[in-house]
């Protein structure tokens, strides 16, 4: 268990961390999981030693993170990718941990886009601890289907796709653009968000992301969970849109599958998604089917 990114909760990763052992699992905890320094977890030099440090051990099989916040983005660069190569093991997490998810995509190394163990963020209630044992501790296909109730199930361009998913949180997607992005060609695209300031940002963040020819040769896109826009339909000066409005008119010009409502990221009970595995998309069905990341 490691905190790359801010400071988890110590109760409520005491938790995270009985259910884990209740699944038979030995916990582990690195030196500096509750360290602070500012708005992060300890040093940038402490957090990334925790993860390579587990990444080394052979007695290690998986690796937890305690929270997103901020704070990954600094020590990609610091990951010893040749430990995790020579010995795969899956990383779980999401929100700012997309930036170590998309450095095990680049890795060729299967994650695990779920909750975090700092339970009481909301993130890890009954259905998505079920979802994540599923992931985690058997060998089989993860198969999700779109949830009207999600704001982005509005969201679908006709058709069938396949290729190895990746992807996840849109702000640190963007962020990477230019540093740490894999080629996503003949890939499908994983995308969820949390608002920050409104639909603006999801227009700044696809555009740039087309702009840099990231999004070129996608095979499709499954739209995760887009939390809290509801207000920006209430907002006149937006002209009627909502999140579901921007992110048609950004991926629908990019002219393939486009899967909306899948129900995964910032929402309240979130699916555990295997990334780095094959994966299938049909907006007829309205499903989703990615191939086991564990053997």
């Amino acid at each position: 268990m490691v905190s790359p990114s801010s400071p988890p909760d110590r109760d409520a990763t005491a938790a995270g961390i009985r259910l884990l052992e209740s699944w038979g699992l030995q916990v582990e905890t690195g030196a500096h999981v509750f360290d602070r320094w500012g708005f992060m977890a300890g040093r940038d030099e402490d957090r990334a030693a925790d993860l390579n440090d587990a990444l080394r051990d052979p007695g290690v099989r998986a690796v937890f993170t305690t929270r997103g916040g901020k704070g990954a983005y600094r020590i990609v660069d610091d990951i010893d990718t040749a430990a995790l190569r020579a010995d795969p093991k899956p990383i779980v997490g999401f929100s700012d941990v997309t930036h170590l998810l998309l450095l095990w995509a680049r890795t060729g190394v299967t994650a695990l886009h779920g909750p975090l163990i700092n339970w009481d963020a909301g993130w890890c209630g009954p259905s998505s601890q079920e979802s994540l044992h599923r992931a985690l501790m058997t060998p089989t296909e993860t198969v999700l289907r779109r949830d009207p109730d999600e704001a982005s199930a509005a969201v679908t361009v006709a058709g069938t796709a396949s290729g190895v998913l990746v992807g996840g949180n849109l702000d640190a997607l963007r962020t990477e653009a230019g540093a740490g992005i894999p080629n996503l060609r003949g890939a499908i695209l994983f995308l969820e968000h949390w608002r920050g300031t409104g639909i603006g940002e999801v227009d700044r963040a696809l555009t740039q992301l087309t702009r840099t020819g990231d999004l070129d040769g996608l095979a499709g896109i499954v739209l995760g969970s887009f939390l809290n826009f509801e207000q920006d339909l209430q907002d006149e000066s937006l002209g009627g849109w909502g999140v579901a409005d921007v992110l048609h008119d950004r991926l629908g010009r990019l002219g393939v599958p486009v899967l909306g409502g899948i129900p995964a990221g910032h929402g309240r009970h979130p699916a555990t998604i295997p990334l780095g595995s094959h994966a299938t998309i049909d907006t007829h069905r309205g499903i989703l089917t990615v191939q086991p990341a564990v053997h």
